[in-house]
């Protein structure tokens, strides 16, 4: 299964910010447990070449660790060169595209008009990333779905509980989550990362119900 099925099966994406290298691997593991195996780990985490080698070479394969917050070209190639199975950016960037897809990596760029969409789409994006999601609300989503049905969309920033459902009953694939999800520097005990878990859990139960609609 490619990444972009994976995700659009799914249908949540953690973000992970401000982890470290004692962390990390119990963080996705965590998540794993609830269901989540798709994570992006943000490339201004400080030594994240670190972290994405280590979380690829110690946790099961069936988890996708990507690069998240990914603004060029050059940084792109770093964290691919690191192990990262996919690469997600806050922005529409062609040169980054351009350059996942020579490696045969999946980039999902980030956008937000409906030219960016469209453009991004144009271009070969398998999956673009609109945001920040809250900034415009489910309704937008829903309206860029009239005219663009046949490009595939996550939404990031702001997602929670209690509104997931409206993204993804509006038309979106799939919800990025972040802080609301994984805060990294909270972790520290057993219960912390069963916590955790169980948030996971509920994302993902919130998820499937969308299919069962």
């Amino acid at each position: 299964m490619s990444i972009i099925e994976g995700i659009k099966q799914e249908k949540v994406v953690a973000v992970i910010r401000k982890a470290n290298q004692d962390n990390i691997v119990p963080i996705l593991e965590a998540l794993a447990d609830g269901g989540v195996h798709h994570v992006e780990i943000t490339a201004e985490t400080p030594h994240v070449t670190q972290l994405i080698e280590k979380a690829v070479k110690e946790v099961s394969t069936s988890i996708k660790v990507g690069a998240g917050t990914v603004l060029d070209a050059e940084t792109a190639r770093t964290v691919m060169m690191a192990g990262a199975a996919f690469v997600v950016s806050p922005t529409w960037n062609l040169d980054t595209l351009r350059l996942c897809q020579r490696y045969g990596v999946e980039h999902i760029p980030g956008v937000l008009t409906p030219t960016e969409i469209s453009t991004a789409y144009e271009h070969g994006a398998r999956m673009v990333k609109i945001f920040p999601a809250d900034a415009v609300g489910p309704n937008y989503i829903k309206n860029i779905r009239g005219p663009l049905p046949h490009v595939t969309a996550m939404v990031t920033g702001g997602i929670t509980l209690d509104n997931m459902q409206d993204y993804l009953k509006a038309g979106s694939s799939a919800v990025g989550i972040g802080s609301n999800l994984v805060d990294a520097l909270t972790l520290k005990t057993t219960a912390d990362y069963q916590e955790l878990t169980n948030k996971a859990k509920a994302y993902r139960q919130q998820a499937d119900l969308i299919d069962k609609q």
